[in-house]
């Protein structure tokens, strides 16, 4: 079987909306045309009601494997033996999947239907868990860690696709949603991991009840993926007759402007998720309370994650917003290094506000392109060259920081990266489309 064209998306979830000169597909309702029974041909309202159940339960794994490690970072190197290093390179780990398996995801778009990919994506998750947690080897450890983020790496990008796609009047309330579960998921694991652990006896089996919630994932997907064959023998005919132009965000200042705002958020964000915790302990909290401060900032971004993106679709500009949230990091820096005991709740509110850049820049990429086809290109270029930007974070903040036995310098690093996002986030937020750049 031949399959698509390059970018091309995928018939079996593709509605017709999506391209241009289609007529508009109601809120919320499912593909029609030859896609169509990628869902449910007779009950398109519960199609959507299925991709949007199981895009939830998606978002929700999607950074649980990350910061639990992060709240049991201090017993992973004791029982790992592990130099401070080691756990940089850990926390980096993340950040390269992302941008390697991230920018091959378009690819796999044009050759599975998403729904199948997000069946496989879901089960390396569950099993990369599993497989770093059941090994004494360093190696082992980091492979089954691998395994498990390149999973994570094709969801991160299909999600932003099948929003355009199946909710293309409803990208800010939907991309909401997916955040602000995502965010509850991170701050979940981040607040019950250390008890967990403590309850069943060691970090390895505090680590490896977060297989569970992936295998959970993969539920929804299922009928997709299996309905998803048929369809897309019916539908490759189609799209074969009508291969759009393929779109290069490389080649486009939109690109890097999206790529560099969203790294640079990214190495904001992978560096608390992995240090945070350490950073409070170092002030004097219990490593309990550290985990607790920690799921705070992402606790607290869970309301915001669910309205900045339908707050974001109503500005004509959005600068004034991406400045206030440059501001907020800024404070909580400068508060982090002054005052890291004394003002540490104020310091994890306004952590919490400036992270919402996150939900902002995935809300972005769908504004940002009109078509599919776009939203598919934009989003593994904007979150593959983002996340190899986002690597250097977490590493040179352990670097830095095993070097000077101090804070000072690495948060200073990350001032740094924050100047380089407000810059790149004044140039995407005057309205244009990749489209218009290619």
């Amino acid at each position: 079987m031949t399959p698509p064209p390059t970018g091309t998306a995928d018939p079996t979830l593709v509605p017709p909306a999506a391209d241009p000169g289609s007529a508009p597909a109601r809120p919320g309702s499912a593909p029609a045309g030859p896609g169509a029974s990628a869902t449910s041909p007779s009950s398109p309202v519960a199609g959507a009601a299925l991709v949007l159940v199981g895009m939830l339960l998606v978002a929700l794994n999607l950074r649980a494997a990350i910061t639990s490690l992060g709240a049991l970072l201090d017993e992973v190197r004791d029982g790992m033996g592990l130099s401070g290093a080691m756990a940089g390179v850990i926390t980096t780990l993340p950040a390269v999947a992302f941008g390697v398996f991230g920018a091959l995801t378009p690819r796999l778009v044009r050759r599975n239907p998403p729904a199948r990919l997000l069946v496989v994506a879901m089960v390396l998750l569950a099993a990369g868990q599993l497989l770093r947690v059941g090994t004494g080897s360093t190696v082992v450890f980091f492979a089954g860690s691998a395994v498990a983020l390149a999973g994570v790496a094709v969801a991160n990008v299909l999600l932003p696709l099948l929003v355009k796609q199946y909710f293309p009047h409803r990208i800010g309330l939907v991309t909401g949603a997916y955040s602000m579960t995502l965010t509850t998921g991170a701050a979940a694991a981040a607040a019950t991991t250390v008890p967990i652990a403590h309850l069943l006896g060691s970090w390895r089996a505090g680590l490896a009840v977060w297989a569970g919630l992936a295998a959970v994932a993969v539920l929804p997907w299922l009928p997709l993926a299996l309905r998803g064959g048929a369809a897309r023998r019916a539908g490759t005919a189609t799209a074969a007759g009508s291969a759009p132009a393929r779109i290069r965000p490389a080649r486009t200042r939109l690109g890097w402007a999206m790529a560099i705002y969203f790294g640079t958020q990214s190495l904001s964000a992978y560096a608390i998720m992995g240090w945070l915790a350490q950073l409070f302990r170092d002030a004097g909290f219990a490593p309990e309370q550290a985990g607790l401060l920690l799921a705070g900032v992402t606790a607290l971004g869970v309301p915001i994650a669910l309205l900045m993106p339908t707050y974001a679709g109503r500005l004509r500009s959005l600068r004034p917003l991406m400045l206030t949230l440059s501001a907020a990091m800024a404070i909580a820096y400068l508060g982090i290094v002054v005052a890291p005991h004394r003002g540490a709740l104020l310091w994890v509110v306004l952590l919490a506000i400036g992270q919402s850049a996150f939900p902002l820049a995935l809300a972005v990429i769908g504004m940002r392109a009109r078509t599919t086809e776009g939203t598919v290109a934009l989003s593994a270029f904007t979150q593959g060259a983002g996340y190899l930007i986002a690597a250097v974070g977490p590493l040179l903040v352990g670097i830095l920081y095993q070097a000077t036995g101090g804070w000072t310098v690495p948060i200073g690093f990350l001032v740094v990266a924050l100047a380089a996002q407000t810059a790149a986030g004044m140039v995407i937020a005057r309205p244009r489309h990749i489209e218009d750049e290619r």
